[in-house]
Parts: structure tokens; C-alpha cells; sequence
């Protein structure tokens, strides 16, 4: 494939159907070195780093990386989905807009409220932007065997980092007129939180027929401040990657 470095022929014999998909290569490699066995590079193509590897029971999955934004991952899944893979999860990062979902918490995302260019390629806007419901129940199950405080609910997936998610701490701290109060609105509609990818990847999925579904360690409290808390992202990330990790090892 020509954005993801990889084909059919080098998952070997017994091709894994399931992908874990992180924004962030470094991501990608730490699920691989600290999760999964017998793990195999297959690319850094772009960036886009992907791993071949097996759960305890045996099982092949990938750990494969989307890059940041909808329209990249939107290659990589199209390219995902080519050499056979049928169900991913995405494991990302996201900032919480509810006063009650803390930093280093998980949010499970049931459904998106989908503000991106990219899905709108692929399918009408009224096209439903919802997770795979046994996916989706699995990683609320995984959750609270492993202890992790979670949250399921709707998510709201956007272009841009900054202006898109309403913040003025940038090189722009001029907000169109149709963001500015958009956190207050968002709350309302009990939307949970912000990210920037999970809205398309769920249409793709209902579009491409595969299993989708999506677990975000919260790193920013968007009612308190707009900065990510760092000393606490990577508790949150880890508590993301052991939910889905458990949820596919144990289902």
C-alpha cells in the first residue's frame, strides 16, 4: 500500500482482522514493545508506523498509526481495510468539555457529533457517526474489570485543534462567530468531549462494512483551563491502551 508501507503478503499466513490505531507513532510503539508478542516492524512509512504482533492467546493484531486529523487517518483505514482488516479501535486522546470527567480518566465513545471535511467525502452529513455497539460494550466491560474510571457517551470530532475546539489561547485568539460559545452548546447536548478523528472513522466503518469503535484517555479539562496536563497524560493514555487491550483479549 502506498501511504502505509505495507501489504497483504507480509502479514504472513495468518493475517490479523483487528487493528489497534493510534494518532501518535510513539504510541503505536509502545503498544507494540509493551503489550504485544513477538512483534514485527512492518513500516515507518510517512510516519505511519505499524506493527505486526500477537495477543497471549495467540491472536495477530496490528498496532498501526494514523497520524493526527481526519483526512490521514482516512488513508490508513481505506489501506487498513484493503490488506483485510475488518475491526479498529481507536486509541487516542481527547479533551473532556463535562465538568465531571476528570484528566486521567477514559471517555468511550458510543457515537460522534462528526464537524469534518474529510468524512463528508465519504458519506452525506446526516450519515450516522456511531461506534460498533459489541466493540463499544466490550471496552465498557474491559473498563470496569480493570477499574478504570470511564465515561460513555457522545463525542464531538473536529478539524482543528484550536480554533475548531474553541480555544483562544493560540496564534488566533480571534474565534469565528459560529465557535464562540460552542462548549456551552456542546454541553448541553450532553456531548462529552473533543477529539479529532473518531467521527470520520465511524462513518468509514459503516460505509466500508468493518467493526469501529473508539477509547480516549482524557488529558485536558476544558472547563477548568486549555492546556493538556502533561504530568497526568500518561496515566490517562495507559488507562486507554489497557482498556482496549483487555477488551480484545478478553472477547
Amino acid at each position: 500500500m502506498y501511504h502505509i508501507g505495507f501489504g497483504l503478503d507480509d502479514l504472513g499466513a495468518s493475517p490479523p482482522s483487528m487493528a489497534l490505531l493510534s494518532g501518535d507513532p510513539e504510541r503505536s510503539r509502545m503498544i507494540a514493545d509493551n503489550y504485544l508478542q513477538d512483534v514485527r516492524l512492518l513500516s515507518e512509512n510517512r510516519g505511519l508506523h505499524s506493527y505486526l504482533g500477537y495477543l497471549p492467546n495467540g491472536c495477530p493484531i496490528l498496532s498501526a498509526t494514523s497520524g493526527m486529523g481526519a483526512p490521514s487517518l482516512s488513508i490508513v483505514v481505506n489501506e487498513l481495510v484493503q490488506v483485510g482488516i475488518r475491526q479498529i479501535i481507536r486509541i487516542g486522546t481527547c479533551g473532556s468539555i463535562q465538568p465531571y470527567i476528570p484528566v486521567g480518566s477514559i471517555v468511550i465513545s458510543s457515537a460522534a457529533l462528526c464537524r469534518q471535511g474529510a468524512a463528508n467525502d465519504i458519506a452525506p452529513v446526516e450519515y450516522p457517526a456511531s461506534a460498533d455497539p459489541f466493540l463499544t460494550v466490550a471496552l465498557v466491560k474491559a473498563a470496569q474489570e480493570l477499574n478504570v474510571e470511564h465515561y460513555l457517551g457522545i463525542t464531538a470530532s473536529v478539524d482543528t485543534f484550536y480554533e475548531g475546539q474553541e480555544r483562544t489561547d493560540s496564534a488566533n485568539p480571534y474565534l469565528l462567530r459560529s465557535h464562540s460559545g460552542m462548549i456551552e452548546e456542546y454541553q448541553h447536548l450532553n456531548i462529552l468531549n473533543y477529539e479529532m478523528e473518531c467521527g470520520t472513522l465511524f462513518k468509514m466503518a459503516g460505509v466500508y462494512r468493518f467493526a469501529a469503535a473508539a477509547v480516549c484517555g482524557v488529558v485536558a479539562q476544558r472547563t477548568v483551563e486549555e492546556k493538556v496536563i502533561l504530568p497526568e497524560k500518561d496515566i490517562a493514555v495507559k488507562n486507554a491502551i489497557a482498556t482496549a487491550i483487555h477488551s480484545v483479549f478478553s472477547s
